[in-house]
């Protein structure tokens, strides 16, 4: 029987393979781990998985590691800080795993496998052909030691295979409860390539044994891979750690998130300008629940409230419309000054913003102005796109209000304009009262509606905006200044001209 786990210190890990970047399923296995331990008083370990040789880049564990810290994820042992029981990268504990490899080898609780792939496709296919799960039949279960050292002086293509115990597996999942499996359709699972080259199965198993890991927190795609991992367990006299399955992440449609439907890598939401904090908040509600109406957390708060109790069994769905809320709110929260830090690379990337071509000042009304239409921090770019170019380009008539036609719309600038020119303190309050009131004149010379401001202001913003949708005419007058402004009245009078 397996040792008990000692009761002790909770220790947790994110072990992901550099085989790609972070995806988001996977970022929220860091999150939750994280959160676990923080609340426990416990350690939380990241272990790079790169026994994938051929996929495996160091270009992506440095993404990992650097979209964890994006995030806020701060882990007690890693690759990059060492630890107690390191290394940390599991092509750096090759002698660890040949030594148990020998020793499941040794007990004949392992084998040498020399069935070639072609003939255990066909078995597969025989076999689910005839309605059974397709598992190992043991050609190579019970070869004579002579056998298997000619094969392998002969240099004949080999796995290692661990020989699977016929019977049920059972065990207590924090989120699923009891959970159990019969081990009986899995046949001889391969373990390794070779003594050098272990597979995730076995390496895991030995991994999480002689780090300690306490509970192990992953996605519910890995619930099939327990009773193997259990079995192997076992088998080393190891004992078991506590497991917790997460849900599922599914498409709006219910569906399983993949590649082959958007965005799934942590980058991808960090370089369209989603913030940490929103990301953050968004994922920890993709399973978990708190139990009350709150939906705002910072990642401390969250370290108080977290309870692995209270996550789902049911798949959690992936809703970019929450995600872009949230995004908006920590957006509309965030300090003027970082907000316009965190602007600056998308205007400089569009080409908007030229070294020294605007004022920090400047800078700040404008990404003021621009933040309440804000779902991400690209977007700074097309919102802001008005504030920069010396002419704008649009169509005469998006100048016009309602029935006013070119006359009365040039009338309307001209009125703009000396009201304009007239002003002796350039600031969005006098702008403001000043252009209110002289609308109410405008409309009283004009016959048109007292009340109705749009005659004196929309072409104005027009003018001002070259667009249908944009800040107050104050706004962007305040932001351009008296002259550009003037500038941009007259250029629009021209294109009445037309």
């Amino acid at each position: 029987m397996p040792k008990k786990i000692e009761d002790k210190k909770v220790r947790v890990r994110f072990a992901p393979s550099p085989t790609g970047p972070l995806h988001v399923g996977g970022s929220r296995s860091a999150l939750f781990n994280y959160l676990f331990a923080k609340k426990n008083k416990g350690k939380f370990i990241l272990r790079i998985e790169d026994t994938d040789l051929q996929r495996s880049e160091q270009r992506w564990t440095d993404e990992i590691l650097e979209e964890l810290k994006w995030l806020g994820i701060e882990w007690d042992e890693g690759p990059d800080i060492g630890g107690d029981f390191g290394p940390y990268k599991q092509t750096q504990r090759l002698d660890i795993y040949e030594k148990y490899l020998k020793e499941l080898l040794g007990n004949n609780k392992a084998y040498y496998c020399f069935c070639a792939e072609e003939e255990l496709e066909a078995k597969r296919q025989e076999q689910m052909s005839r309605g059974l799960a397709p598992k190992y039949d043991g050609a190579c279960a019970h070869l004579s030691a002579e056998a298997v050292q000619k094969n392998l002086a002969d240099g004949k293509s080999s796995v290692i295979r661990f020989r699977v115990e016929n019977k049920k597996i059972k065990f207590t999942d924090l989120i699923r409860q009891e959970v159990e499996f019969d081990a009986g359709l899995l046949g001889d699972i391969v373990i390794a390539k070779n003594l050098r080259t272990p597979l995730y199965h076995f390496a895991v198993v030995v991994d999480d044994f002689l780090m300690q890991i306490s509970h192990v927190i992953r996605g519910e795609e890995h619930l099939s891979n327990t009773p193997r991992q259990i079995l192997l367990q076992e088998a080393l006299g190891f004992y078991q750690p506590i497991y917790a399955h997460l849900p599922l992440m599914l498409n709006m449609d219910k569906s399983k998130m993949s590649k082959r439907q958007g965005d799934v890598a942590l980058s991808d939401y960090h370089s369209k300008g989603y913030l940490p904090e929103a990301m953050v908040n968004f994922m920890v509600l993709l399973g978990w629940n708190p139990g009350t109406e709150k939906e705002i957390f910072t990642l401390q708060q969250l370290i108080k409230e977290f309870s692995i109790e209270k996550v789902q069994k049911a798949g959690a769905v992936f809703n970019l419309q929450r995600l872009d809320f949230l995004n908006g709110f920590y957006i509309r929260e965030k300090p003027i000054e970082k907000l316009t830090e965190l602007c600056i690379p998308y205007l400089k990337e569009s080409g908007l913003l030229v070294e020294g071509q605007s004022s920090e000042h400047k800078l700040e009304k404008i990404v003021e102005v621009s933040r309440t239409r804000m779902k991400k921090l690209s977007e700074i770019s097309e919102l802001a796109d008005l504030f920069f170019p010396d002419k704008l380009i649009y169509d005469k008539d998006l100048l016009k209000w309602q029935k006013m036609g070119d006359n009365d719309i040039k009338d309307s600038l001209v009125f703009s304009e000396k009201i304009l020119s007239a002003i002796k303190k350039w600031d969005i309050k006098n702008l403001e009262k000043e252009l209110f009131a002289g609308s109410e004149k405008f409309n009283l010379e004009k016959g048109y509606p007292e009340k109705n401001k749009g005659y004196l202001l929309w072409p104005l913003r027009v003018a001002l905006s070259g667009k249908s949708f944009s800040p107050s005419p104050f706004e962007i007058a305040d932001i351009l200044g008296r002259e550009k402004t003037l500038e941009r009245i007259n250029r629009a009078k021209e294109l009445l001209n037309k």
